[in-house]
């Protein structure tokens, strides 16, 4: 039996759990995918929003505020990369110079700190890429970026350590509302709670209907974008946009936590949510990026990638008790959603453990060790782990100098990797300019010795995506 159930492992769901396992609740995480951050979190920019888009008075303005003001810290504990870089929105022309001045006022109106506009000098003088054609600039200094999916992966590492469960592969098909929860999985599981969290992004609409809640809808957004290699660092230091519409903030320009340079997204109506990559895609955002920065590296293009964002009908956040079950809905999550997770993990839990009655542990512990801790020491302190532990010294992925030690330990701590996917989100091992084509077979080897597997029932992120297919070995 356990005190509450958090359906969905994105970041949301994982910032929940976290907050939720300071309380003395026994709390379950569960997964339809077989890892965690397998939808909107592992595919989208890593943007940490400033706050000045969201209409005043919304929810999407209150948590983006909240949430980019914790990030930082919480980033810390976590032990994941977060880079304050501020960001810039391009006006080009008097028209969108004037849209400048309404999101600085909206902003001002959020709460958000040291808002600028900046004239075309000082723009250059900031970004010396951006477009000629600017004659204008947004400067938002609180504006960051994060990896999504580190975050959420170190959040529900963090749950986990402190108590929480995680069930990936369980596909909630059915709930039974009676004195409990009974919650059944595609394959049979059943999960007993008290209490369920919906926090499912882009299936939440279906989560609650299972719970006879139809008080809302959820729609999808698909959007594709480029990534260069790292060789394309230093094109641009702030995140860059233009004025927004009203189908998002559009195409962005923006650096990453690891270096890279990401181009995107576009916005694709999209009622399947699969995640193909349109031919016309790349001209669209090559067009678009082209618009906004000079000098962009086209020709360091590693791979291309596209998410699904939920949008809801009700056009902000949904963060309320349902009227049909004891039921939480954290639905509608769509941007600023990774800048407001870590406030919207803490609101929802507390209004879960005021519900339940609990009160916080006293050993909780915040902290947890970086995926990315040995890369980051001396050569000195290096050499001690690799005296310790030879596999640190083995090099496994030649691109991001991924060693065999980290790949282990990423296939251990919590959440343990089970997939390709799980291995190269978690360390970066296959994410460099080959893509893979040198270490997978290594990465592949070491799941199977680490798990107990054969070849043939590793998959690249789950069921029917195996990496080896019929035959013998």
């Amino acid at each position: 039996m356990f005190d509450v159930a958090v359906i969905g492992a994105g970041v949301i769901g994982a910032m929940i759990a976290r907050e939720l396992a300071r309380y003395d609740l026994r709390v379950a995480v569960l997964e339809k995918e077989a890892d965690a951050a397998a939808g909107a979190s592992r595919a989208n920019s890593g943007i940490v929003h400033a706050g000045f888009d969201a209409a005043e008075g919304s929810l999407k303005a209150k948590f983006n505020v909240e949430g980019n003001r914790l990030m930082a810290g919480v980033c810390e504990e976590l032990g994941v990369e977060y880079k304050n870089n501020g960001s810039v929105v391009l006006a080009f022309g008097k028209e969108q110079e004037g849209t400048l001045h309404t999101l600085l006022r909206r902003g001002e109106a959020n709460g958000v700190k040291g808002l600028k506009i900046l004239s075309r000098e000082e723009l250059f003088e900031r970004e010396p890429n951006a477009s000629r054609n600017a004659t204008a600039a947004l400067f938002a200094p609180t504006g960051g970026i994060v990896c999504p999916y580190g975050l959420t992966f170190a959040a529900l590492g963090n749950a986990m350590d402190n108590g929480a469960e995680f069930f990936p592969d369980f596909e909630l098909v059915r709930a039974e509302k009676g004195d409990t929860l009974r919650l059944f999985s595609a394959d049979g599981r059943e999960i007993e709670a008290k209490y369920a969290v919906n926090c499912a992004g882009a299936g939440a609409a279906k989560i609650a209907r299972l719970f006879g809640d139809t008080s809302f809808t959820i729609g999808a957004r698909k959007g594709e974008y480029i990534l260069l290699d790292s060789a394309a660092d230093g094109l641009v230091k702030s995140t860059v946009f233009t004025v927004p519409t009203a189908a998002g903030k559009g195409v962005l320009v923006t650096p990453t936590v690891d270096q890279n340079v990401l181009i995107g997204p576009t916005s694709v109506e999209e009622n399947t949510f699969e995640t193909s990559i349109r031919r016309a895609a790349f001209a669209e955002l090559i067009s678009k990026a082209k618009a906004m920065c000079e000098n962009i590296p086209f020709g360091e293009t590693i791979t291309s990638f596209a998410g699904v964002r939920a949008y809801c009908d009700r056009h902000d956040f949904i963060l309320e008790e349902s009227a049909a079950a004891p039921l939480f809905n954290a639905a509608g999550i769509e941007s600023p959603g990774l800048t407001s997770a870590p406030a919207i993990g803490r609101y929802v839990a507390e209004k879960t453990a005021a519900r339940l009655g609990a009160k916080r542990k006293e050993n909780f512990s915040p902290k947890r060790k970086s995926y990315f801790f040995f890369r980051k020491l001396s050569d000195e302190k290096k050499n001690e782990i690799i005296a310790a532990d030879p596999d640190f010294g083995k090099i496994v992925c030649r691109c991001e100098s991924v060693t065999l030690g980290e790949i282990l330990y990423a296939l251990r701590a919590n959440p343990p990797a089970r997939t390709i996917d799980g291995v190269k989100l978690r360390t970066r091992a296959g994410m460099g300019r080959c893509q893979s084509g040198f270490c997978q077979p290594s990465v592949l080897e070491t799941i199977c010795k680490e798990r107990g597997i054969g070849p043939l029932e590793v998959t690249k992120n789950g069921k029917h995506s195996e990496i080896i297919a019929g035959g013998e070995i």
